[in-house]
């Protein structure tokens, strides 16, 4: 856990204590670990358990789940594939002189040894190689969003069904403990009938920006500049468009297919939820001029249908890549009884007193006619001990320490040993990655979309 995320929980803990002074009363437990949280691959699992995986897209995300995947027992690296002659150098340096590399990410997967893949590469590339992968036998990991364009969502899930192969999608809060007891809270009713959905994810920093690092030895004669492009428009090389590839729409999803995709995953997992019918969004570039083509600023309403494990009701996402503050991401769960938030390391609940009487507007009435009102109101609705109408305070925190992308990776290796599905599989990370897609299409299209979360498709005509 880096210093940011130590500081969130600490900061977390320390509102929960403000809120015992300010509401009353309070209580603070420690979430139970879904796994132990070890620190590196261990030699507690039989050879016949060991996978072998490789990395195909050897960026930083790439390089950080590949590095957390390697904390699990029994996974080894032994190949990685990237565009970049750099990166396949830097590989060797982490994992060994024997790992395998390629520009080319076919060699990969042609390769026996290799058990499962782990795909991040831009997201243009998701798709084209999450289906080839499944049919050399791998079992994948794809980083999110699962695809870049929705007509591509069902060929994932066919080559799923087809293959056999497990494929997990790189969003990691549906295996959070925090996530978990958020869940669980919310199916016992811990706020009452949830209403509103808020979340907001805000950054304040270059990088955070996506304003990545351009290595100085970056040319055409160590970049394979074409592979890199794919399907994408062809054009001169420009060594910014690989290394910030999330600036463009022809390479990645904006801030949509980066950050709201989590949200939606994290919402979809938490209540059960096939998703919205209805998208619309808007935004801008508002502070990074610097040449990219996607916002900075976006805001997203959709509109949640009932369904037989949740009430009808709005969600409304946000992201600002110049927060004033600092920067910081929460979810606010709005209900009858209560508000659940997710953030900073935890799961905190605030309950309300539950409105048991109407209330009353008298004082335009005469002074008799109050009096009377009033002996018969309070007949009917009787005044409250103090005690009762103070408000309660519940804190989850997750253990010091505690990443859920180590647990998100557990799972998956689990699911190949056991031969289990997983929660993210391709379904679920189309019907995460669809209205994220589709809030793209709001913005540059100004228009409201309906979609089908069951059927996972756009439904025709205007709205």
């Amino acid at each position: 856990m880096d210093n940011s995320t130590k500081n969130s929980r600490r900061n977390f803990i320390k509102l929960a204590g403000a809120a015992t002074l300010a509401a009353g009363t309070a209580k603070t437990f420690t979430l139970e670990p879904a796994y132990a949280q070890t620190t590196q691959s261990g030699a507690s699992v039989s050879p016949n358990d060991k996978i072998q995986i490789a990395l195909i897209g050897t960026g930083g995300q790439g390089m950080s789940d590949t590095q957390t995947a390697l904390r699990v027992p029994g996974v080894e690296i032994v190949a990685a594939a990237d565009v970049y002659d750099g990166r396949l150098v830097r590989a060797k340096e982490l994992w060994g002189k024997d790992v395998f590399t390629s520009r080319d990410y076919r060699e990969v997967l042609a390769r026996p040894e290799v058990d499962a893949v782990i795909i991040a590469t831009p997201d243009h590339w998701h798709a084209k190689m999450g289906v080839e992968a499944a049919e050399a036998g791998k079992h994948v990991y794809l980083e999110k969003p699962m695809v870049q364009q929705i007509k591509e969502g069902m060929d994932v899930v066919n080559a799923q069904k087809k293959t056999g192969r497990i494929i997990q999608i790189g969003s990691q809060r549906v295996s959070s403990i925090i996530y978990r007891k958020a869940k669980e809270l919310l199916e016992a009713g811990a706020i009452g009938q949830m209403n509103t959905v808020e979340a907001f994810w805000n950054r304040n920093s270059a990088l955070g920006a996506w304003q990545y690092s351009i290595p100085p030895d970056a040319t055409p004669e160590n970049i394979d500049w074409d592979r890199f492009l794919g399907r994408a428009p062809k054009r001169p090389f420009e060594p910014i468009r690989l290394f910030r590839w999330r600036n463009y729409r022809d390479y990645g999803t904006g801030v949509a297919g980066d950050l709201f995709v989590h949200l939606f995953s994290g919402i979809h997992f938490v209540l059960s939820s096939n998703g919205p019918v209805r998208v619309m969004s808007t935004g801008g570039i508002r502070f990074w001029k610097d040449g990219r083509d996607v916002p900075d600023v976006m805001f997203g309403l959709y509109d949640y249908p009932q369904t037989a494990t949740h009430p009808a009701f709005n969600l409304a996402l946000r992201v600002n890549f110049m927060d004033g503050a600092g920067g910081e991401e929460s979810f606010r769960f709005v209900g009858s009884d209560g508000v659940l938030t997710i953030g900073g390391g935890g799961v905190q609940i605030i309950r309300g007193t539950k409105q048991r009487e109407p209330g009353y507007t008298i004082e335009t009435f005469p002074k008799t006619v109050q009096e009377d009102f009033l002996k018969k109101y309070r007949v009917e609705y009787p005044e409250r001990a103090p005690e009762l109408n103070t408000r309660n305070t519940e804190n989850y925190v997750a253990p010091t320490g505690y990443r859920d992308s180590l647990d998100h990776f557990q799972n998956f290796f689990t699911a190949i040993r056991n031969n289990k599905p997983v929660v993210e599989d391709a379904m679920f990370g189309l019907r995460a990655a669809g209205p994220a897609l589709l809030t793209n299409e709001s913005y540059f299209n100004s228009r409201v979309y309906n979609w089908n979360p069951e059927e996972m498709k756009v439904v025709k005509g205007d709205s």
